[in-house]
């Protein structure tokens, strides 16, 4: 990660908007942080770690954080860091919190937005992780980019478990825990075995000898099959020439017995033919005259009837018109004074303006009046609110007087909260020493109840298994000259004249040897050796036992010492932290002094807020009341105004009056002059419609009686056409009936109702005809061919059962044949597939047995603990590169076989020793070098071209000649693409630093920062 920009604003002492370019920070590679004690210089890491994860060192959600770490002069805090990620994407994260204006300890929880800088312009991300933005969790983050006070040690002294687990995030070492991916192979492999040994099962009958035995068996069927299909193809030849025989006999017989049928068929369709031939003729000459009739005939009907309704409309339009004309007459007169009555109408219109215009005037002017009344009270109120105002702004300014500065408030109050804090880990640093010294006085009761004395044991270990040694070593001499005893009484009773001596080979034994029983006495040596056995385990057992105590009482002592230095460091830094207070107005020892100011300032603080809001709203309702009053003076001048014009208005009436004069309504109301020219207005224009409506249906009748004379006339001279059209086809009738010899009409409606179709009962005729002849035709070849042949009945059923019997004989051999043929397909293929199967089965299994002896490596995450200890000792061989520069040689980093660091003291012979034992300086020197070999790591894990690294403490620890060693590994990190930020208030290192922040604490304006 590389910054590029960070904003505060409003965040602990950051009280004014503080911008930080890291630009030309990090271009030199090296740069620094410094300013006094309490100045804001952590903060600045507090916020980049804050806007990034949201988590902070000193405070959490318990602390009321939002709250605390907003400034207290401050409404609003805002966070915004933009930065390089490891792929050198640009990216920006904002935290911003703001607090409850109507309640000044509730702060809101701060909202946090994600962009990426894409295409000139930053676009909002869905996420919020941002983890997998830059790679690392908030804990990785605090141990290999930005290390805030008090953390510095913290990957040293990490357990086993929770560095493997570190170094598993930032190596990304889960990639070699192939445990669960090693099982899945397994089990799959297991799976994949299993169905291959079911497949085999159903291929035990298939072998290389059935598939020869099938073969010849094949060879056999087919000989067989051949001469049976020969004789079969002789008795086919013969069965089908009888067959096709009796097939011509019984043809003939069903050919004669057709074309009886046939016969009796023909009578009907003679007649059929004869009786289509009359109805063809009778409808050639007479359907259309007959449809011709029935048309002339209806359309006549129609004519007559539309010429009558004709009549009867013509009548009445008659009439209309002459209603229409009567009553034109009548109202004539009326609308030739029309013109005169509108004037009056109007008149009555100017007169009712008049009447309304002189009532308006008198309310303007009472209108006026109240007006005038209410300004004067507008401007008494206005010097009532200017006094109130004066009186709230001196109120204020004496209570802003009374008040202590927040950020006094705000710095006291921090410092009495870190007293607080020492005081309570002095506390707690004091119970455990009480229970570390408990542990020790009951471990050494311990040794007392074992009687042991620390100091004299080991040698009495010592000489205790000295004495058990010499003892069994006694008994076992003292049982092999037993055993030796024991074996020569067995070989001396065993001997016997004349056999061969198993010892010497002689075959006389003048003088056998006589020796006393000793199986007792082996007996009795052998229960002695198991009870020294015995004693031997009981005190080891109590060895055990007394050197796991005395090891757990070394580990209790030193964490006694290390516990009482601890409890020392905090005494010092309470007594530090008392140098710091300052403020003379405040007592050190009195935190309820302090209180009781604090809680009077937010009090003063409340007051003044809600005066101020009280001098908002009198500075309102001021506003309001001069808006008042410029909206009555308006108002006034709009009344005269007003007035005016409407006088001008009743003149110009009057002036306008045609027909009426207003001195004869004067006393009538306006009301009743505009119920008068409405009810003329609707006399006259009652008039001017009537009038109206009556022209139009004059206009409308005229046109309309000429139309329907015209029609009639049309009609009439139709029906007469229609006539003489119909008397045209009765007279064709006549003639049609006289040619065919028919008396009247209705002979010829009943031959027509037969509706005969004729072209489908003359194809139908026409098939039967063609049916006849070929039936005939047929009878006579079959009996030509037929001619001096006979069929036997008898001889053909007997050569038929014969071709069946062969037919089946041949079937059946063939169908041998081709069962043979599929058996041994079917067993080939099946014999190939059975040998796949066997290969693939070899496979699996090999494969079995490897993935068993990757499963045995996996198991337990062994291998990943392995790797993470390669990267362990690759870290510390790193970190020895600087370590040993630092330390002039003296000293070095290690890793035991329990994965955890260790110190080479080589001024003590090389031994080994806790990197608990090493002093502050040291324990600066070995952390930095181990970071900056952990952040080098990260860089070549992530491909980054350059890296970012952060320290917030360890150089006060440091003597002059050790500062140099580290500055001057500092300035080599330039060469290695590594940029470093320190903060310190040390002002050697200020002047060594190429460049620089300088932070100052403004008493008016809060923490300030400027490049040095």
């Amino acid at each position: 990660m590389i910054p590029v920009k960070l904003t505060i604003e409003g965040l602990y002492s950051y009280q004014e908007r503080q911008i930080i370019e890291f630009n030309n920070l990090t271009e030199a590679g090296l740069f620094g942080i410094f300013g006094k004690v309490g100045s804001g210089k952590s903060s600045i890491l507090e916020a980049i770690t804050f806007v990034l994860y949201g988590e902070t060192e000193r405070l959490n959600n318990r602390d009321k954080r939002a709250y605390n770490m907003m400034n207290l002069k401050s409404n609003r805090s805002y966070i915004e860091f933009d930065f390089y990620n490891y792929e050198n994407k640009l990216f920006r994260a904002t935290r911003e919190f703001k607090r409850n204006s109507k309640n000044f300890e509730d702060v809101k929880s701060p909202t946090v937005v994600l962009y990426e800088f894409k295409n000139e312009i930053w676009i909002p991300l869905e996420s919020s992780d941002i983890e997998k933005i830059i790679g690392l969790s908030y804990k990785n983050f605090k141990r290999t980019i930005i290390i805030p006070q008090g953390q510095f040690k913290e990957f040293i002294e990490l357990g086993a478990t929770e560095r493997t687990k570190m170094m598993k995030e930032i190596f990304n070492l889960h990639r070699f825990d192939l445990k669960d991916k090693v099982s899945g192979l397994v089990k799959k492999n297991s799976s994949n075995l299993d169905q291959l040994q079911g497949k085999l099962s159903g291929f035990e009958e298939v072998s290389v000898q059935k598939i020869e035995e099938l073969e010849v068996e094949l060879k056999l069927a087919k000989e067989h099959s051949k001469i049976v299909l020969e004789e079969h193809l002789i008795l086919s030849e013969a069965f089908e020439k009888l067959k096709r025989l009796k097939l011509d006999f019984d043809n003939l017989r069903h050919r004669k017995i057709e074309f009886e049928t046939l016969k009796e068929q023909k009578i009907n369709i003679d007649k059929k033919e004869k009786n289509l031939v009359i109805y063809e003729r009778i409808f050639n000459s007479f359907y259309q005259l007959l449809k011709d009739q029935i048309k002339y005939s209806t359309e006549l009907e129609l004519k007559k009837y539309d010429v009558e309704n004709q009549k009867k409309q013509f009548l009445l339009t008659e009439n209309q018109l002459k209603e229409i004309t009567k009553e034109l007459e009548i109202i004539q007169p009326q609308f030739e004074k029309l013109h005169h009555l509108r004037q009056e109408e109007t008149d009555f219109v100017l007169i009712a303006e008049i009447l309304k215009f002189t009532k308006e005037i008198e309310t303007l002017k009472e209108r006026t009046q109240k007006g005038l009344f209410q300004v004067e009270e507008v401007k008494q109120n206005e010097i009532k609110i200017n006094q109130s105002i004066e009186k709230k702004e001196q109120e204020i300014k004496d209570l802003k007087a009374n008040k202590v500065d927040s950020q006094i408030i705000f710095e006291v109050g921090n410092w009495f909260n870190t007293a607080k804090n020492l005081q309570n880990s002095i506390s707690n640093q004091q119970k455990k020493i009480e229970q570390v010294q408990l542990q020790i006085n009951q471990l050494k009761e311990e040794l007392t109840e074992l009687n042991v004395d620390k100091d004299s044991f080991e040698k009495e270990n010592i000489a205790l298994k000295n004495q058990f040694l010499n003892r069994k070593k006694e008994i076992e001499e003292k049982r092999n000259q037993l055993e030796v005893q024991q074996k020569l009484a067995q070989y001396a009773h065993e001997l016997h004249d004349g056999e061969a001596c198993p010892l010497c080979g002689s075959a006389e034994h003048p003088h056998i040897i006589e020796v006393e029983d000793v199986s007792n006495n082996l007996v009795l040596l052998k229960d002695s050796y198991a009870e020294i056995e015995k004693e031997e385990a009981d005190w080891q057992q109590k060895v055990n036992k007394v050197q796991q105590i005395f090891s757990r009482l070394q580990i209790f002592e030193d964490q006694l010492k290390q516990e009482n230095n601890l409890i020392d460091n905090l005494n010092n830094q309470s007594i530090n932290h008392l140098k710091l207070f300052i403020w003379t107005n405040f007592d050190s020892a009195n935190y309820t002094h302090f209180q009781e100011i604090q809680q009077n300032s937010i009090r003063l603080e409340k007051e003044i807020e809600q005066k101020n809001e009280a001098l908002k709203n009198d500075r309102i309702v001021l506003e309001k009341e001069r808006q008042d009053l410029d909206k009555f003076s308006k108002a006034l001048e709009n009344f005269k105004l007003e007035e005016g014009e409407k006088s001008a208005r009743i003149n110009q009436n009057e002036a306008n009056l045609k027909v009426l004069s207003f001195d004869d309504f004067k006393t009538f109301s306006e009301e009743d002059i505009l119920f008068k020219a409405k009810e003329l207005s609707k006399s006259n224009q009652k008039i001017e419609q009537t009038y109206q409506a009556l022209n139009l249906n004059l206009n409308d009748l005229n046109p309309k009686l000429a139309s329907q004379k015209t029609s009639i006339t049309l009609i009439e001279t139709q029906i007469k056409e229609i006539l003489n059209e119909l008397n045209q086809v009765n007279t064709q009738i006549k003639a049609s009936l006289a040619e065919h010899h028919l008396d009247k009409i209705e002979d010829v409606n009943l031959i027509l109702n037969q509706h005969l179709n004729i072209s489908e009962e003359q194809k139908e005729i026409n098939i039967f005809k063609v049916k006849y002849e070929t039936a005939k035709q047929i009878i006579n070849d079959l009996e030509l061919k037929l001619d001096g042949l006979i069929f036997d009945k008898n001889a053909f059923e007997e050569t038929e059962v014969k071709f069946k019997n062969s037919e089946i004989l041949k079937n059946e051999a063939s169908e041998k044949v081709a069962l043979i043929k599929a058996n041994i397909d079917r067993l080939t293929k099946e014999f190939e597939a059975k040998k796949e199967l066997l290969e693939e089965q070899a496979a699996l299994q090999k494969r079995a047995d490897n993935l068993k002896t990757m499963k045995s490596l996996f198991d337990s995450a062994g291998f990943v603990q392995y790797v993470s200890s390669i990267y362990l000792r690759q870290l510390c061989e790193n970190a020895n590169v600087r370590f040993h520069r630092m330390t002039r040689n003296q000293l070095s980093l290690q890793i035991n076989e329990n994965n955890d660091f260790e110190i080479v003291d080589y001024l003590n012979e090389g031994r080994t020793r806790s990197v608990k034992t090493l002093s502050g300086g040291q324990a600066f020197q070995v952390s930095l070098s181990l970071a900056l070999a952990l952040a080098e790591s990260v860089q070549a894990n992530v491909k980054a071209e350059k890296n970012f690294f952060f320290i917030d403490e360890g150089f006060g620890t440091q003597d002059t000649e050790a500062v140099n060693i580290v500055f001057e590994t500092l300035m080599n990190l330039q060469k290695e693409n590594r940029i470093v930020g320190i903060i310190s208030h040390v002002d050697e290192l200020k002047d060594r630093i190429p460049v620089a922040l300088s932070i100052v604490k403004d008493e008016e304006k809060g923490s300030l920062i400027e490049i040095i």
